[in-house]
């Protein structure tokens, strides 16, 4: 007979989400159903780019392109909106990439067959798929946010790809009052963040500079090694990845480091 791993237990713990929303406000009430005490703290904002000529051009050329990739579930919602405001029906023929699982769930959801990494939800676990391997003068639209990393784009540059970013949205980091960030990192002390993003994590580490806390031995949950090395060269000490960014996963990851079930190392696994 199957047995099923014991539900997360997090009475008594606090965790401070520090996702964007609608995000937060998902796996906060994931966390708030294992019993944990939950604030959000969001340390990104994302603000959709507007219309422009030259975008509206690019969706009107979607048939040209033989792979679209979308890095985030947000770019995936903003990459698909413009495709229902200009197209009638999805041209034929693409192929469709997440980075990662749930901005893939976003792509199916719209009936379209994309593929993902069969594990990990990073850039460089995206650029392992065979179907990238070698595009040699193929056209790659890339959906994404106005900055971020230009690993991907690089890489397929440089595999022969010809590589056309989109950028969809602006991230940018939200304004706090030192009494909102007082009471959320000194007076509700979390045992435990969420923290999905490197460029997350140096919103936290400026916010915090000029306020009294102890965050750096506390758990903080990071999406990759990366992240989980940038944490640590500021001087975090516990930082953690979870199975996957599924919000089942990451409460459940939560809940066996603070359970001590690892040993106490709160080592990234």
């Amino acid at each position: 007979m199957a047995t099923h791993p014991p539900e997360p237990d997090l009475k008594g713990r606090r965790i401070l989400v520090c996702r964007p929303e609608p995000e937060a406000s998902r796996l906060a009430s994931r966390f708030r159903a294992a019993g944990a005490d939950v604030r959000i703290l969001p340390l990104i904002d994302r603000e959709p780019l507007p219309e422009t000529p030259e975008r509206r051009t690019l969706i009107l050329s979607l048939d040209e392109y033989s792979h679209v990739i979308a890095v985030s579930p947000f770019a995936a919602r903003l990459l698909l909106a413009e495709i229902d405001t200009w197209w009638p029906q999805i041209p034929m023929g693409l192929r469709w990439y997440g980075v990662g699982a749930g901005t893939a769930a976003v792509l199916a959801e719209h009936g379209l067959d994309p593929q993902k990494p069969p594990s990990g939800w990073t850039s460089e676990a995206l650029l392992a798929l065979p179907s990238l391997a070698s595009l040699q003068g193929e056209q790659v639209l890339l959906a994404r946010g106005e900055t971020g990393r230009e690993l991907i784009r690089d890489t397929l540059e440089a595999r022969g790809a010809r590589v056309t970013p989109l950028p969809l949205y602006r991230r940018c980091r939200p304004e706090y009052t030192a009494e909102q960030l007082r009471s959320q990192f000194q007076t509700f002390a979390p045992d435990a963040l969420i923290v999905l993003s490197g460029e997350t994590l140096n919103n936290l580490i400026a916010l915090s500079a000029n306020s009294s806390h102890n965050l750096y031995d506390r758990l903080l949950i990071v999406p990759a090694d990366r992240v989980a090395e940038q944490a640590r060269a500021a001087g975090f000490t516990n930082p953690c990845i979870p199975g996957s960014l599924a919000d089942n996963d990451i409460v459940a990851r939560v809940a066996e480091q603070l359970a001590g079930r690892d040993g106490g190392s709160g080592k990234a696994k």
